[in-house]
C-alpha cells in the first residue's frame, strides 16, 4: 500500500521526532558529567522549555470549552503532576546510575503498563496476545538487565532500574488516566497545560529541597539544558503528535520501536557506552514485544 504524501511526511516527521526524543537521556548523561544535580537538571529543563508552552497555551484553545468542568482542571492538574514531574524527576534520578541506552530500553515498556492499569482499574481484560507480549517484554528486560548487574555488579544499578521502571510507571498511569480529557482540550493545549504544571512542581520542589545555585553551573551546562528543552522535549512532543494524528496510534508504535535503537546509537557515539551481545538481544526481544502489544487486533 502506497503512503500518501501527507502520510510520508508524517513518518519523515514521526522519525525525527523519536531520535530527537530518545537522545533526551544522551544529553542527561552529559550534564551529569558536570556534577549536576537531577533536580537542578530538571529545573533547566522545564525553565527553557515553559516560555514555549505557555506562549502555545495562551494562542490556542481548547477543543470543546464549554465541556471544561473546574473538575475537569483539578484532574489536569494531578496529570501533569504524575506525567511529566514524577515521570522525569524519577527518570533524570535514574539515569545517575544506569547506562542511556538501558533507560530507554526501561521506559519502552509502558504500553505493557497502560494494559495492566486499564486491567486493573476498568476490568478490561488484554487478550492472548497481548499478554504474551508483555512476557516477552519483561523477558527481554530480565535478560539486558541481569547482564548490566553481572558486569557492573554495583546496587546501584538496580536501584536506577527501579527509579526508571517507575518513570515508565506513572508515564503510563498519565496516558490511562488523561485519556477522556485529551477530547476536551486538545492534545497541543492538553500538552501545554500539563507541562506548565510540571515547571511549577519542579521549581517548588526545587525550593523545597535543594541547596545549590543553579546559576553557578558552566555554559555547557546551560546549553546542555536548552538542548535537552527544545530538541527533547517541546519540538518532538509536537512532531510525535502530529504523527500519531496522520498516522494512528498503532501504525506510530511500530516506528516507535526506533526509540531504543536511536539510544543505543547516540550513547555509543557521543557516551562510549557499550552493550554487550546478550543485551543487545534482550533489546530486540523488548522492541518486538510492544510491537506486538501495540499492534490492532
Amino acid at each position: 500500500m502506497r503512503l500518501s504524501k501527507t502520510q510520508l511526511v508524517a513518518v519523515i516527521v514521526a522519525v525525527v521526532g523519536i531520535v530527537f526524543f530518545s537522545a533526551k537521556a544522551v544529553i542527561v548523561k552529559l550534564a551529569y558529567e558536570y556534577n549536576v544535580p537531577a533536580v537542578s537538571l530538571l529545573l533547566l529543563r522545564m525553565s527553557f522549555a515553559l516560555p514555549v508552552y505557555a506562549v502555545i497555551a495562551l494562542i490556542k484553545r481548547p477543543s470543546s470549552p464549554e465541556k471544561i468542568t473546574g473538575k475537569d482542571y483539578l484532574w489536569l492538574f494531578a496529570f501533569g503532576f504524575i506525567g511529566y514531574y514524577l515521570a522525569s524527576l524519577f527518570d533524570f534520578l535514574g539515569l545517575q546510575y544506569v547506562k542511556a541506552s538501558l533507560e530507554r530500553i526501561i521506559l519502552f515498556v509502558y504500553p505493557t503498563l497502560v494494559i495492566l492499569i486499564t486491567w486493573l482499574f476498568f476490568k478490561k481484560v488484554p487478550t492472548r496476545v497481548q499478554v504474551m507480549a508483555i512476557l516477552l517484554s519483561y523477558a527481554g528486560v530480565f535478560i539486558t538487565f541481569s547482564e548490566e548487574l553481572g558486569v557492573s555488579g554495583e546496587e546501584n544499578v538496580l536501584l536506577g532500574g527501579v527509579l526508571v521502571f517507575l518513570s515508565a510507571l506513572t508515564y503510563a498511569s498519565y496516558l490511562v488516566g488523561s485519556g477522556y480529557l485529551i477530547p476536551k482540550f486538545g492534545v497541543v493545549v492538553f500538552t501545554s497545560y500539563a507541562m506548565i504544571i510540571s515547571c511549577i512542581c519542579v521549581v517548588v520542589h526545587y525550593l523545597l529541597t535543594s541547596h545549590d545555585n543553579v546559576f553557578s553551573y558552566p555554559a555547557e551546562v546551560y546549553w546542555l539544558g536548552f538542548l535537552m528543552a527544545m530538541i527533547s522535549t517541546v519540538i518532538p512532543s509536537y512532531m510525535i503528535s502530529y504523527a500519531i494524528k496522520h498516522l494512528g496510534a498503532p501504525n506510530f508504535s511500530i516506528i516507535g520501536s526506533l526509540g531504543p535503537i536511536s539510544t543505543i546509537i547516540l550513547a555509543n557515539i557521543f557516551l562510549d557506552e557499550r552493550l554487550s551481545y546478550l543485551q543487545i538481544t534482550g533489546a530486540v526481544v523488548v522492541i518486538c514485544g510492544i510491537i506486538l502489544v501495540s499492534r490492532k487486533k
